[in-house]
């Protein structure tokens, strides 16, 4: 499983960069509005945090075919490193993937509901796909269960596409998507951080300590001192 980060937030991503084993960083057209500032210096804030390996997912906001792929070329060309250019599954969406495919532009097929969204992207090109787990709940469906019948679909067919499920509200939504076989999550800072927290950790860190100075005393704080 690998974890990307669903934020445009340049503080936020630094802190989880430097703690977790982040893959790459999702944005979309929402999450950068709310940072206030011109897209492309957001986005290069955050290719300088997290380098050029690692992927970073930018959304085109075109309507045509044509308008995406100028897109996706403008930003794979201001943006250095591992750029993936996500796109609607609207019709001219799964038309930009197949152009793009012929060019070398990764993509990712975005607002996906359904398992048949899904299998006409991959099949079109993409090199994810990225269901909304909430939303799909939201809307009186089963998001874990459009995950799993994504990931049968792709075995059957044996097509390379990976599944980036997103819209997460809890981490018990995380977790089901991993079981049900999504290769990779994009998940908020938030919901990251409940991925190691548990309320007996610390306590049990915390013992670990007071064992050990209670023999070796209160200056022989870790193994280096002791």
């Amino acid at each position: 499983m690998r974890l990307y980060i669903d934020s445009a937030n340049t503080d936020q991503i630094t802190r989880l960069n430097k703690y977790y084993p982040i893959s790459g960083v999702t944005t979309n057209p929402s999450i950068l509005v709310k940072e206030g500032k011109p897209y492309l210096e957001v986005v290069k804030e955050i290719r300088s945090i997290i380098g050029e390996n690692k992927e970073l997912f930018v959304q085109a906001i075109g309507e045509t075919a044509e308008e995406i792929v100028e897109e996706a070329r403008f930003v794979t060309r201001e943006i250095s490193g591992n750029v993936v250019v996500k796109i609607p599954v609207t019709e001219e969406g799964i038309r930009a993937m197949q152009l793009l495919k012929e060019e070398n532009i990764p993509t990712l097929a975005t607002t996906v509901y359904t398992a048949f969204q899904a299998l006409i992207a991959a099949m079109a090109g993409a090199k994810y796909v990225a269901p909304y787990v909430n939303r799909i709940d939201n809307l009186t469906g089963n998001g874990v269960r459009v995950v799993e019948e994504i990931a049968q679909l792709f075995k059957i067919y044996n097509l390379p596409c990976e599944i980036l499920a997103a819209s997460f509200k809890n981490l018990q939504q995380v977790h089901d998507v991993c079981l049900a076989g999504s290769e990779t999550v994009t998940v908020a800072p938030k919901i990251i951080g409940k991925m190691i927290a548990f309320p007996t950790t610390p306590t049990d860190v915390n013992d670990f300590k007071n064992q050990w100075t209670t023999l070796y005393g209160v200056d022989h704080t870790n193994l280096t001192n002791s």
